[in-house]
């Protein structure tokens, strides 16, 4: 292999057998429990990266079954979200994603920049009650419930959500261990099709554990909960701000 043809193939490793396709990726019937919640500020505070600004101190603990999703199959992913803005427009940055499968978190690593760690989450329907859960190391650090389609949701309030910017701090250390990259990454969902949203009661339990370390952002209340079923596309990102000053 020439030099010109490593640079002519080059897209993911390893190079003759990349762990993930090309994108944009497209997504059917894509599924999301999410429980909005207020916590800590000071919390909050600490962990987002500036230029982002909080928005105001709440998360958006997420719960995503995949079934149908190109190049990457069926899965399940789990993972808190804060809201924040940029420049005045508001946003998402995600904090944690925790996946069961391969090529989602190699790509999402590699790619975007998305803080992706292999979990176990899952989100299926138990009798009357939508439930998620998160298991780390074989112990369950999140479980998330909801009554099961109690009321119709404004599909255009959703569709509105699902399409809000949302930002990643993607950090690739260089061969010495210094940063080779170090940018806030933005995207946005695009071709979103919202199947059907509802709202119900809901609710949130997170467990303490070392490397999972969702409950540092404890529920002190539960906002909101919303069940979402949508086809949508993850397009590639832009680089909203470069920390090297490149």
């Amino acid at each position: 292999m020439t030099e010109d043809e490593v640079r002519q193939q080059a897209f993911a490793m390893p190079i003759h057998n990349p762990a993930f396709p090309p994108g944009p990726y497209r997504f059917v019937d894509r599924e999301y429990l999410i429980v909005t919640y207020r916590t800590d500020p000071d919390v909050l505070a600490r962990l987002i990266p500036a230029p982002l600004k909080l928005a105001e101190p709440v998360v958006k603990y997420e719960f995503i079954n995949m079934p149908d999703s190109t190049g990457f199959g069926h899965y399940c992913e789990s993972g808190q979200v804060i809201p924040v803005t940029l420049g005045g427009e508001a946003g998402g940055f995600v904090l944690s994603m925790y996946l069961d499968d391969h090529p989602p978190i190699a790509a999402g690593r590699e790619l975007w920049g998305f803080p992706k760690k292999l979990g176990h989450p899952e989100l299926r329907v138990h009798a009357d009650t939508l439930m998620g859960t998160l298991d780390y190391s074989d112990f369950r650090v999140a479980t998330g419930t909801m009554g099961f389609k109690h009321r119709a949701m404004d599909r255009d309030k959703a569709r509105a959500a699902l399409a809000a910017p949302t930002y990643l701090l993607k950090i690739i250390p260089h061969v010495d261990g210094t940063p080779r990259i170090c940018e806030l990454v933005r995207y946005t969902l695009t071709d979103i099709e919202v199947k059907g949203a509802w709202t119900g009661p809901g609710a949130l339990d997170l467990r303490d554990h070392a490397l999972a370390p969702v409950a540092d952002l404890p529920v002190l209340e539960v906002l909101s909960t919303v069940h979402i079923l949508a086809d949508l596309t993850l397009p590639l990102g832009t680089v909203a701000h470069d920390y090297l000053g490149r």
